[in-house]
């Protein structure tokens, strides 16, 4: 799946989606407050996705092996997509960040907080998130499971679904329909630049949308 990958990175969000809606796909599109720390640089991959729970009463210890012990489990060529159920902590931050660039995983999907946003940022690691505070998990924050089907603003996600994001948000692309989506999306792309053409060169907006079908 990496040249898939690929090519859908190559793709704009845009595209996707009204390629997707064309195809009869609902439901696709992740909360507009999700947004990247890196707004220029895209982002496609595979979903590892994590659920959590807030729990005030965990010993500071327990949270930091669970932590860890998640960090472990994260496939290279993967995107960290976790839904923590938590509004309070960073659910990213520099170390975890590290080592899960270290390791390959192409960037982080939070339904969430993050911290330690400058580390994140020079080293370019893409994170999506809700927001930012400098409070960590210790103490407040277990993970319930991995590789489990999650949901995200209404969103149902499930474990290898195809994930593509740039500066207009996130969609989801079901992972048995990846490679038409991308196939359609080039195809879309193409006649864009056909339309986009004809408009540079003077061509009525409807005639052209009317000769290209898209517009």
């Amino acid at each position: 799946m990496t040249d898939l990958t690929a090519r859908l990175e190559a793709c704009y969000t845009g595209v996707v989606h009204d390629v997707m809606r064309a195809m009869g796909l609902r439901d696709f599109t992740l909360p507009a407050e999700l947004r990247p720390i890196l707004p220029e640089r895209p982002l496609a991959g595979p979903a590892f996705t994590i659920e959590g729970r807030a729990d005030p009463d965990a010993d500071g210890h327990e949270t930091l092996l669970a932590w860890t012990g998640l960090l472990s489990k994260a496939p290279a060529g993967s995107i960290w997509v976790s839904q923590p159920n938590d509004r309070i902590v960073a659910h990213m931050g520099e170390l975890s960040a590290e080592t899960l660039k270290n390791k390959g995983v192409r960037g982080a999907i939070v339904d969430g907080f993050i911290r330690d946003t400058n580390f994140l940022l020079e080293m370019g690691f893409q994170t999506w998130c809700r927001g930012f505070t400098p409070r960590d998990i210790v103490g407040h924050w277990l993970p319930v499971a991995t590789d489990v089907p999650i949901v995200i603003g209404g969103i149902d996600i499930r474990p290898g679904d195809y994930f593509l994001g740039d500066r207009d948000g996130l969609v989801r692309i079901p992972a048995e329909h990846l490679a038409e989506v991308v196939e359609r999306a080039e195809t879309a792309i193409s006649t864009e630049n056909l339309v986009r053409k004809a408009i540079l060169a003077g061509t009525d907006p409807q005639q052209a949308y009317l000769k290209h079908g898209k517009f």
